[in-house]
């Protein structure tokens, strides 16, 4: 099997941090590479910037919440650079007309208020509870968690909530995709739950998802291993 270039998407105010396990597991047959992009205020502007970082050839793609939009516009901008696809506890429409969009809008901006008043970790706290398995609430990895949304700032944060509120409709480039694609949901995901990676499928019947058990929203950092191994059939399998 030839060596891969797997370019690992952080979702909102992630870093390098939640994909450790699997840049450890795909080393030895994959160049993993985890942009930087959290500072750019549009889904666009954020896969426009790992674009063109990376140099010119095929790409494999894993994107993570928020990542996963950035790799579906990836596909939209460049689909000949995309060898296969693999998107994690995210979703495919934009904001919602009505009341729902400005319930979401509401909310975000009000976390938003606490991290510059009380500071991100604060705010992290109060947000990270709804992002992972009940069982690990105020346990060594919800520490990690916040210590990795603790390395980020309001002004970032404030980029990051404008570029998911302005996310583009993304269902079409996902219809139409025909490379490889894996789907992968934390079981307990209330986030982006199982039911709208379910509906995915659907759309995509190819697709593979994979449901990660015992996981809420953060399943790169909750069950490293399943998702490693996820991520390694989806490499191997399809090349």
């Amino acid at each position: 099997m030839s060596r891969s270039t797997v370019v690992l998407l952080p979702g909102l105010l992630c870093d390098e941090a939640v994909w450790a396990g699997q840049r450890q597991a795909l080393s030895e047959f994959a160049d993993c590479v985890v942009p930087s992009y959290g500072e750019q205020d549009s889904i666009r502007g954020m896969a426009q910037d790992v674009l063109a970082a990376l140099p010119h050839g095929p790409l494999s793609l894993a994107g993570h919440s928020m990542g996963g939009r950035v790799a579906l516009e990836m596909m939209r901008m460049a689909p000949g650079r995309i060898e296969q696809i693999a998107l994690l506890d995210t979703g495919l429409e934009p904001i919602a007309a009505g009341e729902a969009g400005e319930a979401e809008r509401a909310k975000r901006f009000a976390l938003l208020h606490t991290a510059q008043q009380a500071g991100m970790r604060a705010m992290g706290r109060e947000w990270a509870r709804g992002m992972v398995h009940p069982s690990r609430l105020d346990s060594p990895l919800f520490e990690d968690i916040l210590a990795m949304i603790e390395r980020s700032t309001p002004r970032v944060f404030a980029a990051q909530i404008n570029a998911l509120l302005g996310r583009p409709d993304a269902r079409e480039v996902f219809r139409a995709a025909r490379c490889p694609t894996l789907l992968v949901c934390g079981r307990q995901d209330a986030w982006s739950p199982l039911s709208r990676h379910e509906q995915m499928q659907q759309m995509r019947p190819d697709a593979r998802l994979v449901v990660v058990e015992d996981s809420g929203h953060m399943a790169p950092m909750e069950q490293p291993e399943a998702v490693s191994l996820a991520l390694a059939a989806w490499l191997r399998d399809w090349k």
